[in-house]
């Protein structure tokens, strides 16, 4: 039997953001698996069947759409925003690496999708005009101080960063220990962008400074956007601000 899996990126909630690739995809899809919020975005469709699971069950949810798979089944696996970015690629590919040799000859099919910093950056101009960098403040999988040297050489060499999953109520101290770090390295202006739910009706973006930065801001729902030395705000009247990164970046001595 030959089997089938597509890991499809679903956007950031909107289905205006849904590629059509990955709606061809969800289409021909026999069995769907994901985290269940992230199901609940596809539209049902007869004789699809759904596979929801919990969320930190990545592991586990890859290697039942593997076996599902390998018996011939064509399934897909969804994600938020790209599944290539802190989300289901690299698990489905780590379960292949370790799996049986059924799984490395299946049919492994990767569909990109709007991952969250695009979604916010669009909101407000161009943050990500110049090198930036993308981070996951979660501890689950890697310990904290990884966490926070990646953090310290981030700023320290002019990147804007991205930082994915900010805080959980699992991880409630996390977010407000970077914003502490950052303000080490970078100028209390330094832009800050809070990107909540991005595409979906609750979304919220707020834009405010490093120093005025608070944790509290920010959920699992959000995506935040520190800005480098370069970053600018330029005020509108009577219309929301623009955040944008310069694309020639100031000299600076070796």
């Amino acid at each position: 039997m030959t089997g089938k899996l597509v890991v499809i990126g679903l956007g950031p909630g909107d289905p205006r953001y849904l590629t059509p690739e990955a709606a061809d995809a969800l289409a021909a899809a026999e069995a769907l698996y994901g985290y269940g919020p992230y199901l609940d975005r596809v539209p049902p469709r007869a004789g699809q069947i759904r596979h929801p699971s919990d969320n930190r069950e990545e592991g586990a949810r890859a290697a039942a759409a593997l076996r599902h798979a390998a018996e011939g089944a064509n399934v897909a696996v969804v994600s938020g925003g790209d599944p290539g970015v802190f989300a289901m690629a690299a698990a489905i590919c780590e379960q292949i690496e370790s799996g049986p040799d059924a799984w490395r000859a299946l049919d492994v099919v990767f569909v990109p999708g709007i991952t969250a910093m695009l979604a916010v950056a669009a909101r407000i101009g161009a943050p990500l005009g110049h090198d930036f960098c993308a981070l996951s403040l979660s501890d689950n999988l890697k310990p904290w101080n990884i966490v926070a040297r990646r953090l310290d050489a981030a700023a320290d060499a002019g990147f804007v960063i991205a930082l994915y999953n900010p805080i959980s109520r699992a991880r409630p101290w996390q977010f407000g220990n970077a914003l502490e770090r950052l303000r080490r390295h970078l100028p209390e202006i330094t832009p800050v962008v809070f990107g909540r739910a991005v595409g979906r009706p609750d979304e919220r973006v707020n834009i405010t400074t490093l120093a005025e930065a608070d944790a509290a801001q920010a959920d699992m729902a959000t995506l935040v956007i520190i800005g480098s030395r370069e970053t600018r705000v330029i005020a509108r009247p009577g219309r929301p601000p623009l955040v944008y990164t310069p694309r020639a970046a100031a000299k600076v001595s070796a």
